[in-house]
């Protein structure tokens, strides 16, 4: 028997030819019942299969055959869904490669390639205008007369904001959050706040990306993102040990920034600039203060003690 190549649209209209549901139209019955029924079904039929393979191992001998055919049921009612929709396979597929790609960088094991100097947001402005590629803050307590303790942020030997507090009722922590903000500068080459709050490094003054992407508004998105996923967090050990993050919680940072340049950032950066931000920020408060230090191109964010 020879194999011949098959795209999956061709294997759509082909297998339409065996369909004896209801069709689209039909007015007393659900055209979609019988394809998600039999969905539901095959996946059933499949993971029995799996559980016979568990108990009995190798004298199950006809296990990958009966995967092949369960696979095979379960694409046929894949394709049927589709046609009773309106929807092509193949654009169905594209769709698919197109989100896990965003979320899932690379193979395990493999490290993202670094960022070329063309993907960064401000490339091709001056020096003044751009995020700085690498950088180092410092940030530190100092002395407070008021009923919550302090910090300080300094870059390039200059403290860049008045000292900050925590602003909550109880010693959470929150005054080390602008390791959030560097995160995001670090891994998404994108940060309203450290652009201009920490770094001074806006776009030209009366330009659309001044207005726009380094606006107050684009700040306060920031500003309420982080705050989100700082509650978030919180109901979850502040992230330690954890490697992925729940995949709504990622989608709503691209609820958060519709509209602006981040949002063509892939969702698995997203997700690594929230877990080395909190990582940095763990050992801040352990610390009680500490060096951040960033690499734009490498997506790295790293952290040392204070001398």
């Amino acid at each position: 028997m020879t194999s011949e190549s098959l795209t999956l649209s061709e294997y759509q209209r082909r297998s339409q030819r065996t369909d004896h549901f209801p069709q689209i139209g039909d007015n007393e019955n659900d055209a979609l019942l019988g394809p998600l029924l039999g969905l539901a079904g095959e996946v059933g039929t499949l993971l029995a299969g799996y559980k016979k393979w568990l108990r009995d191992g190798d004298a199950y001998e006809l296990f990958k055959d009966n995967v092949a055919e369960e696979l095979g049921d379960i694409l046929w009612y894949t394709a049927n869904a589709a046609e009773k929709t309106g929807l092509s396979l193949d654009e169905v597929a594209r769709s698919n490669l197109a989100k896990t790609s965003g979320r899932w960088p690379s193979r395990r094991g493999e490290s993202p390639r670094r960022r070329k100097p063309s993907e960064h947001f401000d490339y091709g402005l001056p020096r003044r205008h751009q995020l700085p590629r690498t950088f180092t803050v410092t940030i530190r307590p100092v002395p407070s007369d008021g009923p919550e303790p302090l910090i300080e942020v300094t870059w390039n030997g200059k403290r860049v904001a008045d000292p900050i507090g925590d602003n909550t009722y109880d010693d959470s922590g929150y005054r080390y959050h602008d390791a959030f903000h560097l995160a995001n500068a670090t891994i998404l080459g994108w940060s309203p706040v450290a652009r201009g709050k920490i770094f001074k490094r806006k776009r030209p003054r009366g330009t659309k990306a001044d207005a726009v992407e380094d606006g107050g508004r684009a700040i306060v998105v920031e500003e309420a993102f982080t705050a989100f996923i700082f509650e978030y967090a919180q109901q979850h050990n502040f992230l330690e040990d954890v490697r992925h993050l729940d995949y709504n919680a990622l989608k709503t940072f691209q609820t958060f920034t519709a509209g602006l340049e981040v949002a063509k950032r892939h969702l698995w950066e997203v997700e690594q600039a929230v877990l080395q931000g909190f990582a940095a920020w763990r050992q801040l408060r352990e610390n009680e203060g500490g060096v951040l230090r960033g690499d734009l191109a490498a997506r790295k964010l790293t952290y040392s003690q204070l001398a």
